[in-house]
């Protein structure tokens, strides 16, 4: 990390309406300051969706704003973004610290939308195309689910009329009816299975970071990892990001001022080993 501020955040979700970032300026304060910004999944959506046009303009828009920022930005991939970049997973601080977007942490990707027989059926398919290259490693599953990934289509993600959003929102987001439930069940088992990702595959990781499931928080889990969701850009929950600086990590709350959203209030703090710096 040399002596340089990294930061890290994720979800979000630019030409969505349901993201609160109208205009990518708007990020400009969280890359203020920063040597780096690392983008962790899920930044805009990629996928194949009833209008290409405004699918290609969003991209070309944010790989612009993203090149010409204050900070070098690396862009990782999400679930909405597959083939945004070639990077689904990362370690920091002398492998102190693993980020990956989150969705590889089920099966289904996302366990409470409506497309989850699709997406059975997806994963299934690209596990047998890939079998001859699924060794059981992170990276041949990360693989896997972003192939995925790219063939589940756009709904509201790029519908623009208020009212065509708002009701293919409300579909997606609370059909079928057990919706609410599994998005409960997803935040309750996430830190335990991220930890349980870290212990399996980057055993030397003491922190995770995730998006994913739009639930900002900080979780001290049962195998002595700290599991860090860094929300969404999306109501309501909200989003913050992880500062790393040689020896600390830090996580703080992102708000909105003055219509730009800027890093705040110190959520954690945890100390890093010197030799991982």
């Amino acid at each position: 990390m040399a002596n340089e501020l990294i930061r890290i955040f994720s979800d979000i979700h630019y030409g969505d309406r349901s993201s609160q970032v109208r205009s990518l300026t708007q990020l400009a304060p969280l890359f203020d300051g920063a040597g780096t910004v690392i983008l962790n999944g899920d930044s805009i959506d990629t996928r194949s969706g009833p209008y290409p046009d405004r699918t290609a303009a969003i991209r070309a828009e944010a790989t612009d704003f993203f090149a010409q920022a204050a900070a070098r930005t690396v862009l990782m991939t999400g679930n909405h973004d597959p083939d945004l970049s070639p990077l689904h997973a990362q370690t920091l601080a002398g492998e102190q610290v693993l980020v990956t977007h989150g969705d590889v942490l089920f099966e289904n990707i996302v366990p409470w939308g409506r497309d989850v027989p699709l997406i059975r059926k997806l994963v299934s398919e690209e596990q047998a195309r890939h079998a001859h290259l699924d060794d059981g490693s992170l990276e041949a599953r990360l693989m896997i689910f972003r192939q995925a990934c790219a063939r589940i289509p756009q709904r509201h993600q790029v519908e623009q009329n208020r009212w065509k959003h708002l009701l293919s929102y409300t579909l997606d987001t609370f059909w079928p009816p057990q919706s609410a439930g599994r998005v409960l069940w997803a935040w309750s088992v996430a830190p335990e299975r991220a930890s349980a990702l870290a212990e399996t595959h980057r055993p030397k990781a003491r922190f995770v970071i995730i998006g994913h499931t739009h639930r900002p928080g900080v979780w001290h889990t049962r195998n002595g990892r700290v599991v860090i969701n860094t929300g969404s850009f999306t109501r309501p929950l909200g989003s913050c990001l992880v500062e790393l600086t040689p020896g600390h990590l830090r996580v703080r709350r992102v708000v909105a001022r003055r219509g730009a959203f800027v890093p705040d209030r110190t959520m954690a703090e945890f100390s890093l080993a010197e030799t991982g710096a």
